[in-house]
């Protein structure tokens, strides 16, 4: 009953690739990695999407702490008040408990199926965004492929093949440039109130 409902965005397990040429045996690309959690962790618009989610985990439960409460107070009644009741009211305490239980229950599958609709959601939406960025700077610095670091099964990669520092900058400076790049609009320009009456 006292489950806990936790998640955070599983960033590693976000599967992310970079769609590049086939490589021919003549060409001497370089292979690259990124790190998907620090990406999710360290860029903008993930701290962003962490943040959501978390809120939402955060609001699930408190409200499972008082239903939590609820019940183990209804159920505290019962043992205190059982010997005092008549049957009928005592049926009714257990009838109350065993609904507020099977609630319980629901809220619990309920929550923890939507938090993780917003964690697909939200990693969904950041890898929409997030692969044009890695796909750009791949192409800048010369990288013909780009695994996840951690999902491919690498086991060695020099810190030079690492892309993760340059991504989240990229990344982070293209939110930060619709917004910076606005321009002000003007001001209403005002008009002189028609004159009303005869003159």
């Amino acid at each position: 009953m006292n489950r806990m409902l936790t998640l955070a965005l599983a960033a590693a397990t976000a599967t992310v690739t970079v769609t590049t040429p086939a490589l021919k045996a003549d060409d001497a690309g370089k292979i690259g990695v990124i790190e998907v959690q620090r990406i999710v962790q360290e860029s903008a618009m993930g701290k962003e999407s962490l943040a959501r989610v978390q809120k939402l985990q955060s609001n699930k439960q408190e409200d499972l702490a008082k239903r939590q409460k609820d019940l183990r107070d209804l159920e505290q009644k019962i043992q205190d008040q059982g010997k005092s009741l008549s049957e009928e009211a005592m049926e009714k305490l257990q009838k109350d408990y065993q609904t507020r239980a099977l609630d319980l229950k629901r809220f619990q599958d309920d929550a923890q199926r939507e938090l993780e609709e917003a964690q697909r959601k939200e990693l969904s939406e950041l890898e929409k965004r997030i692969m044009p960025v890695i796909d750009a700077v791949a192409k800048e610095k010369g990288f013909l492929l780009v695994l996840n670091k951690f999902q491919s099964g690498l086991l060695y990669a020099d810190t030079s093949t690492d892309l993760t520092d340059a991504v989240i900058t990229k990344f982070n400076s293209q939110i930060a440039a619709p917004a910076a790049s606005t321009p002000a609009k003007p001001a209403a320009a005002t008009t002189p109130a028609k004159k009303t009456g005869k003159s």
